[in-house]
């Protein structure tokens, strides 16, 4: 049911809708009914905008809206799975700028929140906004030992205005939920959810300079990413005071060639970022468009990024940027069937389907591609068709995963900007196999094995119980599952090669503490305390996880 309170927004919504011919749009996809209801009452849509095409047309309608559905369009975008490719473009075109809110009220908030006078905390301070969206606007400032800064502060009321607002999203989406055909798989709410979270974590600016610090901290040497410096003295909630830096925006390709920057070495060196952050760090800029990633023209020899605005910033859970990494050296070797089986491991497809048909259907997207030069292939494009086509497979998309696929759109547009002809593939193979040879290494492993030991030497006494209850949960029939056959074998070898792995590599920690003990206690030569830690190398060989052939 819709609060009351809210009709007259939803009516202000209808409106704007009907103003740009939107109705046919909602129409085809039955998702507000009503509509129909107050067509009536509004006048039709002008000539000019008739003859827009219908991506341009939501676009205008959403800016008019405001600055939350404008954020809501922004995520949609991302979303090529779902939204049709001539509207995800149109709506990747949104800009967050709203007129700056007056200077003197961002003084007061700094005064306020950081509880000292402007002229005791700064040394300068400019009231004219440098730069100003729907979230808070950034002030130039100066300290007192000479440093350049940037203040960003929250726009007053902001709080207030975006409840408001994702009330009203809320109920948009409910009515989505229940007039969508599709919306099992579209799952409106979610996305509502998302812009939700997205907006609480811009509303926080000290969780934004945690995200800049750790960002900074990943790439500290500087060379390939600069990140600017928090100055935690003069930052609160409401108000982050930065390093202030100075670049080009990493799409203006003429102010590039004019510093004299290799752009194709550039271009490289943003899709390498990518890659490391995602799977050597698991922290990624997520809102990296040209906008928030500059280029340093200081830096003729080796040239290097800026990044800016860390608001939105995304990580994955540790299995699914396993799965993830796996089904992109899978999609670089063209292993169809293992991209299949990757699929349903990870869980984003029941276990029901058949393998054999969606390795049927991904080679099918794939194959096309393959035809081309590697120069000429897309890896974001081809990825979206596969989530498309993994739709007909009762595909769930992770949200976790929506912020990655709009990062891998945003930095591959920022590559083919810079370099045309940049081969993608060339680039991201050998970087992402790099990362995880380090990461899945066995000195990785060992590493892991010696951090985890004392939980496993804890959890330990508890496993029979354990055991036994899972056992009697299978004999009273309370957990019975039905699967594919296909995909019950691959839940087997996965759960032996684990069995395998726990058991070689307790062993093999086992006697490599019995070595260091004994090679520390022994009197009379340390043979046996080799012995011991050959032992222990060699169980931990046993169980070392092989790739599925």
């Amino acid at each position: 049911m819709t609060p009351l309170r809210l009709l007259p927004r939803l009516l202000r919504v209808a409106a704007v809708l009907l103003k740009y011919q939107l109705d046919d749009l909602v129409d085809g996809a039955h998702l507000v009914r009503p509509l129909n209801i107050v067509r009536p009452f509004f006048p039709k849509a002008t000539a000019e905008v008739r003859a827009l095409p219908r991506g341009a047309r939501l676009r205008l309608a959403l800016t008019e809206l405001g600055p939350i559905f404008v954020k809501a369009g922004q995520v949609l975008s991302t979303r090529r799975d779902l939204v049709p490719a001539d509207v995800a473009d149109e709506l990747a075109l949104l800009q967050d700028q709203v007129p700056p809110f007056p200077g003197a009220e961002a003084r007061a908030i700094v005064e306020r929140e950081l509880k000292a006078p402007v002229g005791v905390l700064f040394a300068s301070f400019q009231e004219t906004a440098l730069a100003s969206a729907s979230i808070a606007q950034v002030h130039a400032a100066t300290l007192h030992d000479g440093r350049e800064v940037v203040v960003k502060v929250l726009r007053p009321g902001i709080d207030t205005r975006i409840a408001a607002d994702v009330d009203l999203l809320h109920t948009l989406g409910q009515l989505a939920q229940r007039w969508h055909p599709n919306a099992d798989k579209i799952r409106p709410l979610e996305v509502v959810a998302e812009v939700e979270k997205m907006l609480s974590n811009e509303l926080d600016l000290q969780r934004e300079g945690a995200s800049a610090s750790l960002l900074r901290r990943n790439f500290a040497s500087g060379i390939d990413l600069y990140v600017p410096e928090v100055h935690w003295d003069f930052s609160t909630e409401r108000v982050l005071t930065l390093e202030r830096v100075r670049g080009v925006s990493a799409d203006d390709v003429a102010a590039i060639d004019a510093a004299g920057l290799d752009r194709k070495r550039l271009a490289a060196k943003g899709v390498r970022l990518f890659y490391e952050q995602v799977f050597r760090d698991n922290f990624f800029h997520a809102d990296a468009h040209p906008g928030n990633i500059w280029v340093d023209t200081s830096r003729v020899d080796e040239p290097r990024f800026i990044a800016l605005d860390f608001g939105i910033m995304g990580s994955l859970p540790e299995a699914d940027q396993y799965w993830l990494a796996e089904n992109f050296i899978a999609l670089f070797e063209r292993d169809y069937a293992r991209i299949a089986q990757l699929h349903v491991a990870a869980g984003w497809m029941p276990t029901t389907i058949r393998l054999d048909e969606l390795e049927a259907a991904v080679r099918t997207v794939c194959e096309p591609y393959f035809t081309r030069p590697l120069a000429q292939i897309s890896i974001a494009e081809l990825v979206v068709k596969l989530f498309q086509t993994a739709r007909r497979f009762e595909l769930t998309l992770q949200p976790q995963l929506i912020l990655l696929q709009k990062t891998l759109l945003n930095i591959e547009g920022v590559g083919r900007t810079l370099d045309p002809d940049i081969d993608i593939w060339a680039v991201a193979h050998p970087v992402l196999k790099r990362i995880l040879r380090e990461r899945y290494s066995m000195r990785a492993t060992l590493r892991d094995v010696r951090r985890r030991l004392p939980e496993w030497i804890h959890s330990a006494p508890r496993m029979p119980e354990l055991v036994r209850d899972a056992l009697r949960q299978v004999a009273s029939g309370e957990r019975r599952e039905v699967a594919d056959p296909l995909a019950l074998a691959l839940a087997r070898d996965d759960a032996r090669r684990m069995r395998r792995l726990v058991a070689c590599g307790l062993l093999g920690a086992s006697l490599l503490l019995c070595a260091a003990l004994v090679g520390t206690l022994a009197s009379h030569g340390l043979w046996p305390a080799v012995g011991m830690a050959l032992a222990g190398l060699v169980a931990f060989a046993a169980g070392w996880p092989r790739r599925a052939p």
